[in-house]
Order: structure tokens, then sequence, then C-alpha cells
């Protein structure tokens, strides 16, 4: 492996073969049905994350994500297209892929927020519900092409957000976080008495609709059948993958630097010029942009929103989902949104305990991983840069 004026570069091996390790093994969870089988992967899952943590392989393997990350990503694009392939009739299946990339989006707005800026937002699913509602209003009442409806979502959601940028701004810490939580409580109370919106029963949401190519209609090749999801799979990937991009971009830039500023301590970094009210704005507003574009896509895909499925409980499995993958690392929110979505729909058995699921994951992160799977590495300016 070549040289930098810093040291060498890290190897590809170790992150290429985690990736293909995974895919395989994703595969297999998803195609089993048995819950004993699926007990039995989970255990193995976590029998091997132990062994390969003492043995020192899961630092090499982090270490590959975070310095050749450009062609791991595409690896990345690769095993998805790979599992969508072998799954490409299989309706929950998909739906299942579809909702790890949305959810990964929204746990990204959020990585914005926590992991970079340290601004707390305990109403993601409130603003994940706001994209989705959008979306049901302006596919049902206008015109609007559904293309645009998807940033048209973010910016109503990030529109509504800046309603509580005055007590987030006036506030720190658990303070902030108490305010996004009252705005939880209360969106959930505003869509239940909103006759407008549906009210408890909730509203329909056309699917998307592309110049007349309806994205609900499933894809026939010949003697091959494409289900529709992967449509949604296709525009869901498109925006994963911006959205990592742009994460990227804005951790090694002087955006991400005064936010990182920002994070560590609001008042050496006021005294250092950095303007606190600014940085707190553009990282809660845009953590709120990408949620709400997400949970557009997402009312489309799921055909229907209702204010029971945007509660507080879900708000918690997004902030889950940082503290069990890492919190500032983009990859790490991706590895955490598969476990999050995936194990409680396999396991059947204990679907009515999926929250006890979530709150042991979390547990068990905090006392025997605190800096989560996928540690926030050090930030990398330039290519090859190594501090």
């Amino acid at each position: 492996m070549r040289d930098t004026a810093h040291g060498p570069v890290a190897p590809l091996l170790p992150g290429a073969a985690a990736l293909a390790i995974a895919t395989v093994y994703l595969i297999a969870l998803l195609a089993v049905e048995t819950q004993s089988l699926i007990i039995g992967l989970l255990m193995l899952a976590i029998v091997t994350v132990l062994g390969v943590s003492r043995t020192g392989l899961w630092a090499s393997v982090s270490r590959s994500f975070s310095e050749r990350e450009d062609a791991l990503g595409l690896l990345s694009i690769v095993a998805a297209f790979a599992v969508v392939a072998f799954f490409h009739d299989h309706h929950f299946v998909l739906l299942l892929v579809v909702t790890i990339l949305l959810y990964t989006i929204a746990a990204l707005g959020l990585t914005i927020q926590f992991g970079y800026a340290g601004v707390m937002n305990f109403a993601g699913a409130s603003f994940f519900g706001i994209g989705a509602y959008t979306a049901a209003v302006l596919n049902t009442q206008t015109a609007v092409p559904h293309l645009l409806v998807l940033p048209i979502g973010g910016l109503v959601a990030a529109l509504i957000g800046s309603l509580l940028l005055l007590p987030v701004l006036r506030t720190r810490g658990h303070y902030a976080a108490v305010v996004t939580i009252a705005f939880a409580l209360l969106f959930k109370t505003f869509l239940e008495v909103n006759d407008g919106l549906g009210g408890p029963q909730g509203l329909q949401v056309p699917g998307m609709n592309i110049l007349g190519w309806s994205l609900n209609d499933n894809m026939t090749f010949g003697g091959f059948e494409l289900s529709f999801y992967a449509n949604y799979f296709a525009v869901s990937m498109v925006m994963s993958i911006g959205t990592f991009v742009l994460l990227r971009r804005l951790d090694r830039s002087w955006i991400g630097l005064n936010f990182d500023a920002l994070r560590l301590d609001e008042t050496a970094a006021g005294c250092f010029g950095i303007d606190i009210a600014r940085w707190k704005i553009i990282a809660f507003t845009f953590g709120n942009f990408l949620i709400g574009a997400a949970g557009a896509l997402f009312g489309m895909v799921g055909g229907f929103v209702a204010p029971n499925n945007y509660t507080f409980a879900d708000s918690l499995i997004l902030v889950s989902i940082l503290l069990l993958g890492g919190i500032g690392n983009a990859w790490g929110v991706a590895v955490a949104t598969i476990i999050v979505v995936v194990v409680p729909e396999k396991l059947q058995t204990i679907q009515e305990y999926r929250f006890l699921l979530y709150a042991s994951l979390v547990i068990i992160v905090l006392l025997f991983r605190p800096e989560g799977l996928l540690p926030r590495p050090v930030r990398r300016y330039f290519a090859g840069w190594r501090p």
C-alpha cells in the first residue's frame, strides 16, 4: 500500500471483506423464515462481532471504511443492488430495504444535528411525519410533480422546525431536548384532532409517478418480474448516495469544523468569534430538511400516513440508531439502521417487545462500547491526509 507524508494508507481488503460477509449474512437473514434459524444467525453475528473486536480486526475494518470510503462506497452500492437482485420479486423484503435506506437518510439528518453540531433533537419522527403528510396533501390535492414533492417535504419540515429555533437557541443540553420532546407530543396530538389531515384515521398517499411512469407498477422483462418496490429502491438509493456525499463534504469543510467547535464547547467557540446562533440554526434546519425529504418518499412508499406512525417512541428509535452506530459516523448509522429495522421484523415472536429490544441495545452499547459500533474517525481534510 502506498505511503503518504503522514503514514501508510489503510488497505482496502478488511473493509471489502467485511462488506462481502455482511452482504451474504444479510441475504441469509432475510431469506430464512424459521424462528430458530433466525435466532441462530443473530447469535452467530453477536459472537462474531465480539470475537473480531477482541482480536483488533474491528479497528482495521473501521479504519478501512474511514480512509478508503470512495472504493467501499461503490462496493456498498453494488452490494445493495445484489440484495435487490436476489429478492427481485419479494415485496416485503424489498420494502425492508427501502425502509432501511430512508431511515438511514433520516438518521443522517439527525447526525448533522447530534453528531456534528451537538444540537439535541428528540422529535425526528415528527419531522419525518411532516414530510409524509406533505406528500399526502400535495399528491391528492395538487398537480405538483412528485419529484418536487420530495424537496418540498423537506422544506416544510425545515420551516415548521424553525418554530423551535428560539427555544432551542435559548437552551442547552437536556433542556433543549425537552423542547423537542414537547414538540413531538404536541405534533401527534395536532394530527389526531385535525380532521383536515384525516384525524386519527390518517390519509391515503398516492404512489409516486414520474413523467407518466407509475412506480407502483411491477416491471416485467421477458419472464423476469421485478417488484414495484425496486422502483422505489432506485429513487431511495439516489437520495442516499447524495446524502452520504453531502455529509462527507460537510464534515471535511470549514462548516464541519465550525460544527465541531460548537459541539465541543460553545463558550470557547463564541470566544473565537464563531456565531453560535447561526450554526445552530443551519444544523437544525438542514437536518430537518433531510428528515422531511426522506419522510415524503416514505409516505409514498407506504401509501398511508397516520398519527400513530410518528410518535415520540419512533423518534427514540432514530436516536437509538445514532447511539448504536456511532454518533457522527455515517457508516455506523447505515449499519445500525439495518440492525434496528431488520431484526424486529424477522423476530416475529418479539414484535410487541421491540421497544424493549431497542432499549436493551442502547444500554448494552453505552455499557460496553459507548462510542458505538463504528466510532467517528478523526477528521480528514484532504485525500490521504493522516493526523
